[in-house]
């Protein structure tokens, strides 16, 4: 039911991490996966995610996460495995390809095959990702919500 008197939460602007250091975590994070660096200062990187980004923060100072975690999409999950496997990272025993990075940060990596967000055609063709495309399960998830993707 509407609720005119709130704000509707309608996505997500960005994700901040807390790491230990900037150049260490942009070295990290640059083994793993293909990224544009959107800014940076010496306590602060802004990983360009198309229409949303990955902010990191210097100074982590909390025990490591648990169950705590976000999903990050990518255009290949199994790239993305072999990706960690190559750099020596532990991969979480579970059902989702979760890890943890250095300053223990949780990961999930989804495939954006699988998901239910689905970016706009102008933004996927702007990230070189016009190809991407949904799996039958995540477009009738969709379909479901009245938000079947756009046609190719």
């Amino acid at each position: 039911m509407a609720d005119s008197t709130r704000p509707r939460a309608v996505g997500f602007n960005h994700v901040a991490l807390e790491v230990g250091d900037i150049d260490e975590a942009l070295a990290f994070y640059g083994r793993l996966f293909q990224f544009e660096l959107r800014g940076k200062s010496g306590t602060a990187a802004f990983i360009d995610l198309g229409d949303q980004f990955l902010a990191l923060q210097k100074e982590r100072r909390q025990p490591a996460d648990d169950g705590r975690h976000f999903g990050l999409v990518v255009d290949d999950k199994e790239k993305a495995r072999r990706a960690l496997e190559a750099a020596g990272v532990a991969l979480l025993d579970g059902p989702f390809l979760d890890f943890r990075d250095p300053w223990g940060n949780r990961i999930e990596i989804v495939g954006y095959d699988n998901v239910q967000f689905t970016k706009a055609r102008n933004v996927l063709k702007g990230m070189g990702l016009a190809h991407l495309t949904k799996n039958e399960k995540a477009k009738r998830e969709l379909a479901e919500k009245g938000m079947s993707p756009e046609p190719g």
